[in-house]
């Protein structure tokens, strides 16, 4: 274990820290020195981490090198309830099967962040196998619907006139549950999980153990500068995406929350981060510059120092100075005739539907050879480099057989 300063617990409980609770229960129990039992559970609703993510495993990161043991639960029950967590209808419920595969992915991209061999894996399903149904109306009378329905996104629903099952009031308990079984000292999570870190505290009390702390760290704004990040948004930045694609979503961001993302996600110093704070408050540095340093950390946290200088040459070469990428990957279509460019688009995976690929027409976004592309039907040769956007490219090869 280390010795901490009241300094180095300060800027522990600070940075990238958005509230703790007690936080005076949680400072006196890192002065002990005994190793702390950090509980993050994550639901395998979906496999993939992006840097919203990044932000509370960054700060678990911080506790582990300091000595502290993470336990890592897999919530392979409550995937099968579905957790709205601020949505305004209920997820699907997920078969064993698809959490097991979401759950290998995430644990995959997870331990890029955080030490695999200082954490513990716990499936809740190593409790919840055994719960019969007199365990669980023995859980559920330790709260009442009033209790539940405090929770924000439950009393919109509710005062909507909106659907809540029964199941999704079990999803706080069970969680909650998850830190009576493995004795938790701090749980992380977001500022969305308030009230479900909340309850596990309760919950602890309740049956005799001491309460958990609880850390709860800032939602990450997407590249759009205005929504938390998220897959479904689209504004997201994958922990596993290529090195040029991260550094060119990087490149996106607006400059208004440039040191936010330096704050939340890089390992900066806290005085060269009040010095970029200084010097982009007097405009004495250039956003774009400042951006770029961004995406190199970015980039050689989750990748090396090697993909990172590629990936800023790649920028500079491509976006910057409009070259041709080196390498662009070659697609199969069939170009004896005019081509529904919207039909190509999709099949070559550069949009997600044909609305989405005549939004990109119209915006102006589509190039072939260089040339911007404003209406559906063209005709187009064999070798014909397509560009949407900025940084995504496709070679067209012609081929008779595929269409």
């Amino acid at each position: 274990m280390h010795n901490l300063s009241e300094l180095d617990i300060k800027r522990l409980l600070t940075r990238g820290v958005s509230e703790v609770i007690v936080k005076d229960e949680l400072v006196s129990a890192l002065k002990t020195g005994k190793p702390l039992r950090l509980k993050e559970g994550f639901d395998p609703s979906f496999p993939d981490i992006h840097l919203g993510h990044m932000v509370g495993l960054k700060k678990l990161r911080e506790f582990q090198d300091m000595g502290h043991h993470v336990v890592l639960i897999v919530g392979d029950w409550t995937a099968q309830i579905g957790d709205p967590s601020g949505a305004s209808v209920t997820r699907p419920m997920l078969t064993a099967e698809q959490v097991k595969i979401n759950a290998k992915t995430y644990m995959e991209q997870f331990f890029k962040i955080v030490d695999k061999d200082k954490t513990e894996v716990r499936w809740q399903s190593e409790w919840f196998g055994n719960f019969n149904l007199a365990d669980v109306i023995k859980l559920t009378s330790k709260f009442t619907i009033a209790q539940i329905l405090a929770r924000d996104d439950f009393s919109k629903r509710y005062n909507a006139n909106q659907p809540i099952t029964i199941t999704e009031f079990l999803y706080p308990l069970l969680q909650a549950y998850d830190s009576v079984a493995i004795n938790a000292d701090v749980e992380f999570g977001g500022t969305d999980q308030k009230f479900n870190l909340l309850v596990g505290r309760e919950l602890q009390t309740m049956l005799g153990q001491r309460a958990q702390q609880v850390l709860m760290v800032p939602l990450l704004v997407g590249t759009d500068g205005v929504h938390k990040m998220s897959k479904s948004l689209g504004n997201y930045i994958g922990v596993t995406e290529s090195p040029e694609n991260m550094f060119g979503k990087v490149m996106s961001i607006p400059d208004n929350i440039i040191i936010n993302y330096f704050e939340l996600i890089t390992d900066v110093s806290d005085e060269a981060l009040n010095e970029l704070k200084s010097l982009l408050g007097k405009n004495e540095i250039n956003p774009m510059e400042l951006k770029k340093r961004l995406g190199k950390e970015i980039v050689t946290k989750l990748h090396s120092k090697e993909a990172a200088i590629e990936a800023e040459n790649h920028f500079s070469r491509v976006v910057q100075n409009k070259e041709i990428p080196d390498e662009i990957e070659e697609c199969l279509y069939n170009l004896n005739s005019e081509i529904d460019l919207k039909d190509l688009l999709v099949k070559i995976k550069m949009a997600k539907s044909r609305s989405d690929a005549g939004r990109l027409i119209e915006q102006g976004a589509v190039s072939i050879n260089g040339q911007t592309v404003t209406v559906n039907g063209t005709r187009i040769e064999d070798g014909s480099i397509v560009k949407v956007g900025k940084r995504r490219f496709a070679k067209l090869i012609n081929s008779d057989i595929i269409k």
